[in-house]
């Protein structure tokens, strides 16, 4: 049934559909004319409505950042899925069940140790896992380096236990703190350049490593040439948010995801503004604190999606959020706001907002509400 934002109650998660739509087609057109698979990263949405208008656009699977995503992408008839999380030994029983259900559940690792538990569990339960290796592209989180002599040792490992070795994997985390093209199209380059490097390695070796998967939004986007990759992974441009902003790859009409809230209250002396919508419905992600641009726990919109320039979410308790105005001289904020009306807030991090809330509230392009559910947990 469809409804209207008026009858929304707050804090609400609002999902633009047409610019998700737009963000789509954008990011499946760039990966078709660069000649490689699409493999979104549904950790952003954990949303089928989403996840199903990705694949309807032409991506090829799914890459998840937890078995319960896996489970749930399954359950609705999706069967090509990679876990992008190094595998706990402890979690191959629940990789297991998924495979033997048929779930074409792919795993990853980083570490001989981790290897090896992947083939003796594979060996003892007579299951030939299909594994990628993780390359470290950038010193940002986890993976081997290219050089590092655990690289064929871990491919060894897994080709001559008996497992299927799918290929090699990175993702540019470090894209996030770049703000340039020509320095998002370098990552994107270094990135491409290593983990491609990474396979002919352990192609040279011997051991079969017939896929390259690369991922990161801002690289994604950026690359000028993709040679030698064979699918991306991306996740965020989906919604996109304001340290996608920052970093240069998207304008304020891209982002999809905001929070809708109401005027609770007023700090006249201060300045403030006090609404329903605190770290609880924003989280407490600061990620543009460490950019040229801090834009607080949000900016700030008009109930209709327009940006308001220089209203900023400066603070944020666990339900009440302070929205203050740069040139706050001379403004009646009672006026300007009064208790009872209504405005949105585009979030930090889109993954981390959405994950607070069970639902979206999906707007189409005549203003009707679509309730879309959202997965929780691990």
């Amino acid at each position: 049934m469809s409804a209207s934002i008026a009858s929304l109650d707050t804090p609400a998660a609002i999902v633009d559909v047409p610019r998700m739509q737009h963000n789509i087609r954008r990011m499946q057109q760039r990966m078709d004319a660069l000649g490689v698979r699409l493999r979104p990263h549904v950790k952003t949405s954990k949303c089928l409505p989403v996840i199903k208008a990705q694949l309807a656009a032409g991506a090829c699977g799914v890459t998840v950042s937890t078995l319960k995503e896996a489970q749930y992408c399954f359950a609705e008839g999706i069967c090509d899925v990679f876990y992008a999380v190094a595998i706990a030994p402890g979690k191959l029983t629940q990789a297991l069940q998924l495979r033997r259900k048929g779930c074409q559940l792919s795993l990853l690792t980083d570490s001989l140790d981790a290897a090896r538990a992947i083939v003796a569990f594979g060996q003892r339960h007579n299951e030939r896992f299909d594994v990628w290796i993780e390359i470290d592209c950038d010193g940002h989180r986890s993976g081997l380096d290219l050089e590092d002599h655990s690289l064929l040792e871990v491919a060894r490992v897994l080709s001559e236990g008996g497992m299927q070795l799918r290929g090699v994997m990175t993702h540019a985390g470090s894209s996030y703190e770049l703000d340039t093209p020509e320095a998002l199209q370098a990552l994107a380059e270094q990135e491409r350049n290593l983990c491609v490097n990474a396979a002919q390695r352990i192609r040279q070796a011997g051991f079969p490593c017939p896929e390259v998967s690369i991922g990161s939004t801002p690289t994604a986007l950026s690359a000028l040439n993709l040679e030698g990759v064979t699918e991306v992974r991306a996740g965020v441009y989906v919604f996109f948010d304001l340290v996608m902003h920052n970093v240069g790859i998207c304008q304020a009409h891209e982002l999809a995801l905001s929070v809708l809230t109401t005027v609770i209250g007023h700090q006249k002396d201060k300045g403030w503004v006090i609404t329903d919508a605190g770290w609880m419905a924003m989280s407490r992600d600061r990620g543009t604190q460490r950019q040229q641009r801090d834009f607080g726990y949000g900016q700030v919109c008009t109930e209709t999606g327009d940006w308001i320039e220089g209203a900023l979410l400066t603070g944020a308790n666990q339900e009440h959020g302070i929205v203050a105005l740069e040139t706050a001289g001379g403004v009646d904020i009672t006026a300007r706001f009064p208790i009872g009306s209504r405005l949105r807030i585009l979030p930090n991090h889109a993954c981390a907002t959405g994950a607070q809330f069970p639902d979206y509230h999906a707007v189409d392009a005549e203003g009707g509400v679509q309730l879309w559910s959202r997965l929780h947990g691990w």
